[in-house]
């Protein structure tokens, strides 16, 4: 049972940080935060079984995470107030060619990352742009004029 309440709570902690670092930080991984997820992963793992190597300690934890995992997509499923809290919602970061600082600001990304990403979808200038969208995915879509 302390596997499960251990599992529970790392499962709890893994949905807060991922929502703290935020969409746009987990959509573009460096090679030092892919390590650092691995070793994160691994530090969680001796947290939940504190060293139980056993067949059943593997069972309980990992059955833990994916009965959480499927418990939590169908609360969003059922309940559609908890998406925004579960998946994050679109947020404009363009609007008629003009950026939307707090927006910006909000998500810890600059206008040059803005236009760089716009030049990656064909779009010279953010003055050619009517929406662009930071979708809950962590992706950037553009809605040209």
């Amino acid at each position: 049972m302390d596997i499960v309440v251990r599992a529970s709570f790392a499962f709890l902690f893994i949905f807060l940080v991922t929502r703290l670092i935020g969409r746009r930080e987990l959509s573009s991984l460096q090679p030092f935060d892919l390590i650092l997820l691995i070793v994160m992963g691994d530090l969680i793992q001796q947290g939940v079984t504190q060293s139980d190597y056993s067949f059943t300690g593997l069972v309980l934890a990992t059955g833990t995470f994916a009965l959480l995992t499927v418990g939590a997509s169908y609360l969003v499923f059922r309940f559609q107030r908890l998406r925004p809290v579960f998946e994050g919602e679109p947020l404009i970061l363009v609007q008629d060619g003009k950026l939307v600082a707090k927006n910006l600001r909000r998500e810890r990304m600059t206008a040059e990352e803005v236009a760089a990403e716009a030049r990656l979808q064909q779009i010279a200038t953010l003055d050619d742009v009517r929406w662009a969208v930071l979708e809950s995915n962590g992706q950037i879509s553009f809605i040209p004029k």
